[in-house]
């Protein structure tokens, strides 16, 4: 019996940094509507939900003809959103996607759920990169990941893992270092778990994939040829509009 595969798109209307970010417009568009089109690019999602906390979002999702389902505003991450929307969405693989991030392609939406498919033993599945740059190795901003020979990962951290003890530079050497792409894949049996588990490192770096690899989950990784760019501030929308009107430009010619 073939699997039904379905993409979630969090999306809270409260942000420190960007109130309402989800409804700012990017190319005449509120985003939440630019990020569920780039989604429906993806060859396996079956379903495709909004979950958000704000009437106002959903109302926008439901009159683009979109599914919205309303979670605790209280719930702390993505994974914790899923996990409680599993009262009413149907499925076995559920993929979390960034709702800020309408730059993402489906490639690598697929590339992930593929991953997750082949490792019957993975229980969650997440793309990572190559680093780039000296400044993304050390910013607390991104998490870094080290994974096992089989592509498995050991340990996220907001700090420079691994560390090269014997390095004879002041700076590392982006090539050393994986950096996490925010998208996961989870079977449906984890994620009914999820709210019930513990982690004390989860805490500690404030970073929700801590959950399952301190519970012994098995977290597959991919390596995906992709930097992800978010909008993270209102001054982040010009960047993302312009690169979004070159995309359709190469589309159209291509």
């Amino acid at each position: 019996m073939e699997e039904l595969i379905v993409g979630m798109i969090p999306a809270r209307y409260a942000s420190s940094r960007f109130p309402g970010k989800p409804l700012a417009i990017i190319g005449g568009r509120p985003m939440i509507l630019q990020v569920m089109e780039a989604v429906a690019r993806s060859s396996l999602l079956s379903e495709l939900y909004v979950l958000t906390d704000d009437e106002r979002i959903a109302e926008v999702v439901t009159a683009a003809g979109g599914n919205a389902v309303m979670t605790d505003p209280r719930l702390p991450s993505g994974t914790d959103r899923i996990a409680a929307a599993l009262a009413t969405v149907p499925g076995d693989i559920f993929v979390n996607i960034q709702g800020d991030e309408p730059l993402i392609e489906a490639k690598v939406i697929d590339a992930t759920v593929q991953a997750l498919l082949a490792d019957p033993k993975a229980e969650v599945a997440t793309p990572v990169r190559t680093a780039a740059r000296v400044e993304d190795v050390l910013s607390r901003n991104t998490a870094k990941v080290v994974v096992d020979q089989s592509g498995a990962a050991l340990y996220f951290s907001r700090a420079p893992i691994p560390c090269r003890r014997d390095t004879q530079t002041a700076d590392p050497d982006p090539v050393d270092f994986l950096l996490h792409v925010g998208l996961y894949v989870y079977r449906r049996s984890v994620l009914e778990r999820f709210g019930r588990l513990k982690s004390r490192l989860e805490q500690l770096e404030k970073l929700e994939q801590l959950r399952f690899i301190e519970n012994g989950i098995r977290v597959q990784t991919v390596l995906v040829d992709y930097s992800p760019l978010g909008v993270d501030t209102p001054e982040d929308l010009q960047v993302v509009e312009e690169l979004l009107r070159q995309r359709s430009v190469r589309e159209k010619s291509g």
